[in-house]
């Protein structure tokens, strides 16, 4: 077997007349039938022994001869040439191209633009969060309480009571899905001299022009366990806010104003809270609890007057401190929702002084309530079967027991599984506690 010049393997030799017949040349190699490719005579078609000259029987020009001249590039700006008869290829539009280019930097520029929105928002860095921006629930009404001053004249058969001023500063912590804010503010307390962060929360019906002339009941959330520098019931991740928010909705709650402030002066690092009283040589955190902060609700919300608007709520050691206030000032708060509380008062800071730790014992007070024969006070309990502290439930059982007579209204909610932490607690007020209080409440009103 030879090898021809191209490449290609020639056939063995044959005979005269003893080559197959070929096929029309457009049939074997895929054009139109008898088109020639450069004029060159096909292939294997030349009588045997006959051959052109080197080259030309490939297709070539004979020896010496060259193609045209392959085109010239033009020189810019001039239209370009080609072989004889070539038709030159149509430029593509250049403007669309141009917009086309455009509009993809314009949505590159969107695209990075829109992530460094998600980034500064996340860490809250403006203007992209407006955490930290000034909130204003209301506040005092134009021409009305100046600091120190009174509010305007009410009617006497009024039960909502105008904010007496003067307006504390809130800046906004977070922004929740419905528009409503959870804020902080920092309250020097006259009556008690600590100073401290409360946080506050207004359900979105408190700007509903519907209700712009009524008052709103108010809630204190104390939290369990710190309960400093922050109060864990300000968080959205428990989900406190829009549960009252849901459980208005669907009838079950009052839409009552939430304040959060904090339970302890410093942290319980060293195992040392102070009960939410007032233990002699501490700060003044009953009357922080009792006073100062329904003082600040008062000065900048619209609320109501009689202690039917006023409750508290909290976990473990904020719950105690519930129940103590509620029992303790029931001139003040006619309600409370006490989650896995303590029943009496264990701070290691009362040693030395059991009278006035005795004057925080709900077990006392309690029985006080009884024998003066009122005012009323409802005390909703919930606690888990499973938590930690195995004492828990029984002891607030006993309390129930030993104590539900006369003024002193009780309920009772065993959570199954449930152990002692806020997780547990909210979706379970849902369940019986929070109607139990908001039966007996008034709001809003007018």
């Amino acid at each position: 077997m030879s090898y021809a010049p191209d490449g290609q393997q020639s056939s063995p030799y044959r005979p005269d007349g003893q080559y197959p017949p070929q096929q029309p040349y457009g049939d074997q190699y895929g054009r139109p039938y008898e088109q020639q490719p450069h004029e060159q005579q096909p292939y294997g078609e030349q009588p045997h022994g006959q051959q052109h000259p080197y080259g030309q029987q490939y297709g070539q020009q004979p020896y010496g001869q060259q193609h045209a001249p392959y085109p010239q590039q033009p020189p810019y700006g001039s239209e370009p040439t080609g072989y004889p008869g070539q038709q030159p290829e149509p430029e593509p539009p250049r403007r669309g191209s141009r917009v086309r280019r455009r509009i993809i930097a314009g949505v590159a520029v969107l695209a990075l633009a829109g992530t460094a929105a998600l980034v500064m928002n996340h860490f809250e860095i403006p203007p992209f969060t407006d955490k930290g921006a000034d909130v204003s629930f209301g506040g005092p009404p134009a021409g009305g309480a100046q600091p120190g001053g009174e509010a305007p004249a009410q009617p006497a058969s009024s039960k909502m009571l105008m904010p007496t001023g003067p307006a504390a500063e809130f800046k906004n912590t977070m922004t929740l899905p419905d528009g409503t804010h959870v804020a902080v503010t920092t309250l020097d307390g006259k009556k008690s001299g600590f100073k401290g962060k409360v946080w506050v929360w207004a359900p979105k019906e408190y700007n509903d022009p519907k209700f712009a002339k009524s008052g709103f009941p108010v809630m204190i959330a104390l939290p369990g366990g710190a309960g400093y520098p922050n109060n864990y019931w300000m968080g959205t991740d428990l989900g406190l806010q829009k549960s009252i928010g849901k459980w208005y909705a669907e009838g079950k709650s009052k839409p009552f104003i939430l304040a959060m402030p904090v339970l302890n002066p410093g942290p319980d690092d060293k195992g040392v809270y102070w009960d939410g009283s007032d233990i002699p040589g501490q700060p003044k955190m009953g009357t922080w609890l009792t006073e100062d902060v329904p003082d600040l609700m008062k000065a900048n919300f619209r609320t109501v007057k009689s202690r039917d608007g006023w409750a508290f709520m909290g976990s473990s050691t904020g719950g105690f401190a519930g129940l103590k206030a509620v029992l303790k000032h029931p001139d003040q708060f006619k309600a409370v929702i006490a989650s896995g509380p303590d029943i009496v008062p264990d701070s290691s800071l009362w040693k030395g002084h059991d009278k006035e730790k005795a004057e925080n014992n709900p077990e006392l007070l309690a029985k006080q309530l009884i024998d003066a024969k009122g005012p009323d006070v409802y005390l909703a309990f919930q606690v888990g079967d499973n938590e930690n502290n195995k004492k828990t439930l029984p002891s607030v059982q006993k309390f129930i027991a030993d104590y539900t007579k006369g003024p002193v209204h009780t309920s009772m909610r065993v959570i199954p599984g449930g152990q002692h932490n806020a997780k547990t607690y909210v979706p379970n007020m849902g369940e019986g506690p929070i109607q139990y209080i908001s039966k007996v409440m008034e709001g809003p009103v007018e």
